[in-house]
């Protein structure tokens, strides 16, 4: 009786499955051709082929070299390097030059790879998967990748900020698990929101989260290259940045985070109510209007002071930083409520950075998580209500989110209002 064939074993499945070894070893097979090709085209004849000229050029072919791997994307190939001897000129080939170990794409590859967060040994691991088992690797290819993120984070800290024209700054101290010292465990980021809709990341530091010091000193730096502090700084309530922007921007309004402030007043609650009660204080913010969040804002009070008073003093704390946002387009509400465009690129950082225990050096930590922030940069998304913007950076007043006609007021005459 004739056995059956089970779809797994089908003679087109098992080409299938080897296609990748049967291109790889294609591709080896090209590449060693065209190495050939550029010895025959060096001594101006093809091998074992007698010199037809006088003038031709003289050298003899003299073997081949050791082995050796040369990643690319589509794996790793073992090469061997034809040899030439007696010849006047130095023959080294165009196509892989000495020492060369990877293609230009995979070198591009690697930074990748170690910035999604891999450990030495899954990066090695991942690598190996992607280009084969063959693929060199070495503990000194990442120590260079290290400094020279190292070289181009110094480097992006003295660029000229003149040229920015910056509406919003959101400022916040994030923790991550990346090293980072214990007297320094904060990493001090502020991202702006520019006149064309873009977000930048204007400063990334290593500092103390609650120090006025700290945040004094990345402010002078961004101004002293050039920078024009935007018109509203939005942060949690808790930070030293509030001090340090009184005294060098104290022209500039203030925006308190609502996802910090309800974290606040739900803390003094007990856990019985605190379903409801987010439910109440999640509408807050959302109310149409300046008068009507207040409305809300009271019946929040009158609902809970009774029995949990410091809750409702805590809402009531900062009042007036928290509803800043109303002086603004309501296309641009939904960004300037809290400090999310801060909160979520590092929430893809802290996945890549939690294992990271091998950064013993602060600096490292910095530079590395600056340049995950920088990939995720790619990504930001423009501002709502970005034709807006100009409008702001402009001066033009806004009322309940719409725009006054043929009015500007500085932030300082808003304040004053």
């Amino acid at each position: 009786m004739e056995k059956s064939i089970t779809k797994g074993d089908s003679p087109s499945s098992k080409t299938y499955e080897a296609l990748e070894s049967l291109v790889r070893a294609k591709m080896q097979e090209y590449i060693q051709d065209v190495l050939e090709e550029e010895v025959s085209a060096f001594l101006s004849r093809r091998k074992s082929e007698r010199m037809k000229s006088v003038d031709a050029v003289i050298g003899y072919r003299n073997g081949y070299g050791k082995p050796r791997k040369l990643s690319m994307m589509g794996g790793t190939v073992v090469l061997r390097r034809p040899r030439v001897r007696n010849t006047e000129e130095r023959f080294e080939s165009r196509l892989l030059p000495l020492f060369k170990r990877r293609s230009k794409e995979v070198g591009e590859l690697l930074p990748e790879l170690y910035l999604h967060g891999l450990a030495k040994g899954d990066f090695e691991l991942a690598l190996r998967g992607l280009l084969g088992d063959a693929a060199p690797l070495s503990a000194s290819s990442i120590q260079r990748l290290k400094a020279k993120w190292q070289a181009e984070y110094e480097a992006w800290k003295q660029q000229d900020l003149s040229g920015l024209e910056v509406v919003y700054q959101w400022a916040d101290g994030v923790y991550v698990k990346a090293g980072l010292e214990k007297d320094k465990a904060a990493l001090l980021v502020i991202i702006g929101a520019l006149t064309n809709g873009k977000k930048a990341i204007l400063a990334c530091e290593s500092g103390y989260r609650e120090s006025k010091e700290s945040w004094a000193d990345i402010l002078r730096d961004l101004t002293g290259r050039g920078l024009r502090l935007g018109q509203v700084t939005i942060a949690d309530g808790h930070l030293g940045i509030w001090s340090a922007l009184s005294e060098l921007h104290p022209e500039g309004e203030e925006q308190r985070c609502w996802n910090h402030k309800i974290r606040n007043v739900l803390d003094a609650m007990p856990k019985r109510v605190r379903n409801e009660a987010t439910e109440h204080l999640c509408k807050i913010p959302y109310a149409d209007s300046r008068q009507e969040c207040e409305r809300r804002r009271d019946a929040f009070i009158l609902r809970y002071q009774k029995d949990y008073a410091k809750a409702t003093q805590k809402l009531q704390r900062d009042w007036d930083r928290m509803i800043t946002f109303y002086s603004y387009p309501k296309e641009h509400w939904v960004h300037l409520r809290t400090t999310n465009i801060v909160e979520s690129p590092f929430s893809s950082v802290r996945l890549r950075t939690n294992a990271a225990k091998r950064f013993k050096k602060v600096e490292n930590a910095s530079a590395m998580i600056w340049k995950l922030l920088l990939v995720a940069e790619k990504s930001f998304r423009a501002l709502k209500g970005y034709w807006l913007l100009r409008d702001v950076y402009a001066g033009d007043r806004f009322e309940d989110g719409k725009k006054v006609v043929n009015s500007k007021q500085t932030p300082s005459e808003r304040i004053a209002a």
